[in-house]
């Protein structure tokens, strides 16, 4: 019976850290903020050079304040993005106020990642297809907000995003028939 009882608080202690930690874990996920409706662009004004979304009137898109946590292979959706005038990324970089070649490897972050302008100019590295490139992050990828003349008349982004240019796709080796959507791992260079 001694022996019995000795255990019986160690197994209580261990129970209480196991349920800790899974606690912990859990409250460190991102999880979604809001949720924005989404309303018809103007005629011309929602801009579907590669393939970019519009949105659509009365459809819901959920919105988020952060990202998930960034670690050494922070996992991630490349999306393709246009940074040069007129492109389908709408206005200049919000790092620097200009203009960017889809030539130069850049890249926009999901608004968590992106961290309040923290990364502006740092250089990251993304990895995927068996390759690496280092491309400077010039912009965020809005996830917050969305539906508006300010974002093009698209959705907002994911919390998961990183939006690159095509010279970040043409580095990775990725076939032009499969630009668009793919899932790599990132961080900071």
């Amino acid at each position: 019976m001694k022996s019995f009882c000795s255990k019986v608080p160690l197994i209580f202690l261990l129970t209480f850290l196991i349920i800790s930690n899974c606690l912990l874990s859990e409250a460190q996920k991102c999880r979604p903020s809001g949720r924005i409706i989404g309303k018809k662009p103007p005629p011309g004004q929602c801009n579907q050079e590669n393939d970019s979304d519009c949105c659509v009137q009365g459809k819901v898109y959920t919105t988020y304040e952060c990202s998930p946590q960034v670690t050494t292979q922070t996992k991630a959706y490349l999306t393709l993005n246009s940074f040069q005038e007129g492109g389908d990324g709408g206005g200049p970089s919000e790092c620097d106020n200009k203009y960017h070649s889809d030539d130069t490897p850049v890249v926009a972050l999901s608004t968590g990642w992106f961290n309040n302008k923290s990364r502006c100019l740092n250089n990251i590295t993304i990895s995927a297809n068996g390759r690496s490139v280092v491309a400077m992050v010039v912009d965020e990828c809005d996830s917050r907000k969305g539906c508006d003349e300010d974002h093009d008349y698209q959705p907002p982004c994911k919390n998961n995003i990183v939006d690159a240019s095509k010279a970040v796709w043409e580095a990775l080796g990725v076939p032009h028939d499969q630009w668009g959507g793919l899932d790599i791992t990132w961080s900071d260079a």
